[in-house]
């Protein structure tokens, strides 16, 4: 019974699996063993990951049941990720997937299927998730298996940002889990259909689906799941220009998080708390909060660096794996037919020369390629996927690099926050792909008036970044007008034909804000502001000797 209310009645749950562990009750040991992997699930539900992996553990190596064992192994993969060990997740994963042909049991079957699904969402591998999820559909039964099939199909769907707003699919996915009485995947549901109306501005909408089903999201007791809601609730009160509600749900989503995790809606919160207490003039909390958002967003952007990461490093273990029993297998080949070639003659000697010969370029060939796709996945992690110039990671990690130099060698260096303006609009009216056109012709509008030693990426979005060393103020000035120029003209070319666009700019230099990287992109992030509150396609300068920004 526990089994099958793990996610429709999870108060139930948890206080049955408690009743079952206080001892007055005389259980089998395969019983016992089906108790553990039940606590190992509680555990893993409320954040407890590293005291969830070792029940899970002993029941593998110790339970005499095969489906436990590898439904166990299925659960211990889910907790694997979201404790963020995922090289140890895909070789689980990897490892249970070749055992699945040989699974026999349903509800095992349609487990495992699932979690490949979720992990290969996680990792950024949309269409193997897909492909997981409609395998799940085809294999599960019942109206919970529907459910979760459906919230499987719209989470790799919704995170490849293939559903828009008023797809049927939110609504047929929440009906069936509605049904099933699964209300962690029905809000989760909720959650998306209620982001993507945030993205296209009708906060309206997201506020009302969000509030209408809040208490039901919080008696699931899933703190993902609730500090989701929490910060999607302040975002759009934000958007609605609501400062006390904006600043309670950013708090509140901070309070329900997964403790000593970096998670999206907690480096959203700390993200709006910073804005709020900005424009309330406690410069002090705003400072406190923007450090706080910096590392919450650099731990949440490694943690996806490292997922799909460890995609393809177990991806490639295994490859190399499957090349070394290949390998193992000509090379037994080849021992016996060094055998039968010992007895005939030169002719068919110099015949296993050339095998042999064959067979080590094969070998050869092979692990060449092997190393150029890791050398290729290391410089893909680095690189922004649409417009190749360095991601927001490899960014902060040079500029600081270069920075530290700057600092003992006494040069200046500027940086610069680069804004497209009004690009929402583009997006919206051309679609993405339109968007994404342009922001490629504006970066290679950038890079036209860029040296070699200057350092550029995209920091998320229509946002980017620009540190120039050995520059002064005059030359930083000089050269931001030319690639504001740049940017007016280059956009209306072939490839977006009619569309104006322009940038606005911030700029700040380390003669005054000093060599630390976060505090130059605090002063840069004031001047853009101060650019887009002046009419935008401007630059403005960070000055500490006045009281407001220059405007060149």
């Amino acid at each position: 019974m526990a089994d099958s209310i793990k996610t429709s009645n999870h108060a139930k749950f948890a206080a049955l699996i408690k009743r079952l562990n206080d001892g007055t009750m005389k259980l089998s040991q395969e019983q016992q063993f089906y108790l553990r992997y039940l606590s190992a699930y509680q555990l893993g539900y409320t954040g407890e990951y590293e005291a969830a992996i070792p029940l899970l553990d002993e029941v593998i190596s110790q339970s005499s049941e095969p489906t436990l064992r590898f439904r166990a192994n299925v659960t211990a993969v889910n907790i694997l990720v979201f404790g963020r060990h995922y090289e140890e997740a895909f070789k689980r994963l990897s490892q249970l997937l070749d055992q699945l042909p040989s699974i026999t049991d349903k509800d095992a079957r349609a487990q495992s299927l699932g979690v490949a699904s979720f992990l290969y969402s996680e990792a950024g591998q949309y269409d193997l998730a897909v492909d997981y999820a409609n395998r799940f559909l085809e294999e599960s039964h019942g109206i919970a298996g529907d459910c979760k099939g459906k919230y499987l199909k719209i989470e790799a769907s919704y995170r490849s940002s293939k559903l828009q707003a008023d797809d049927e699919s939110y609504q047929d996915g929440i009906n069936a889990c509605v049904k099933a009485n699964e209300p962690v995947f029905s809000n989760l549901i909720r959650f998306y259909a209620a982001n993507v109306d945030v993205r296209h501005d009708r906060q309206v909408a997201a506020i009302k689906l969000l509030k209408e089903n809040y208490e039901d999201a919080q008696r699931t007791r899933y703190p993902l799941l609730i500090s989701e809601f929490d910060a999607l609730l302040a975002q759009a009160y934000w958007q609605q220009g609501d400062i006390a509600r904006t600043h309670k749900f950013a708090l509140a989503a901070i309070d329900s998080s997964v403790k000593n995790e970096y998670t999206e809606p907690l480096s959203t919160a700390f993200h709006l708390l910073y804005l709020v207490a900005q424009k309330q003039g406690d410069m002090e909390a705003a400072l406190a909060y923007h450090e706080r958002y910096m590392a919450a967003d650099k731990g949440y952007l490694n943690d996806i660096s490292a997922k799909a990461l460890a995609y393809q490093t177990v991806k490639q273990q295994v490859l190399a794996k499957k090349l070394q029993i290949e390998t193992l297998s000509k090379q037994n080949q080849i021992l016996t037919l060094q055998q039968d070639l010992g007895k005939k003659a030169e002719e068919t000697s110099r015949l296993y020369i050339v095998v042999l010969l064959m067979v080590l370029a094969f070998i050869a060939f092979w692990a060449y390629r092997i190393k150029r796709s890791q050398l290729r996945f290391m410089k893909l992690a680095r690189r922004d996927g649409l417009t190749g110039i360095f991601n927001r990671q490899h960014f902060v990690s040079e500029a600081e690099l270069q920075l530290q130099y700057c600092r003992k060698s006494s040069r200046d260096a500027c940086l610069v926050l680069v804004d497209l303006d009004h690009f929402k609009i583009v997006n919206d009216t051309h679609g993405h792909a339109v968007g994404d056109r342009v922001l490629r012709r504006a970066v290679e509008a950038c890079q036209a008036h860029l040296r070699s030693t200057d350092i550029f990426g995209r920091l998320g979005g229509e946002e980017f970044g620009i540190l120039l060393p050995e520059c002064t103020l005059a030359q930083v000035v000089a050269r931001t007008e030319q690639i504001r120029i740049a940017i007016a003209t280059a956009a209306t070319g072939e490839d977006a034909p009619g569309i104006p666009i322009s940038a606005s700019f911030g700029v700040s230099m380390t003669g005054q804000s000093g060599y630390d990287l976060r505090q130059l992109l605090i002063h840069a992030d004031d001047a853009l502001y101060r650019a887009k509150r002046e009419g935008r396609n401007r630059v403005s300068v960070w000055d500490i000797s006045q009281p407001t920004l220059r405007t060149v």
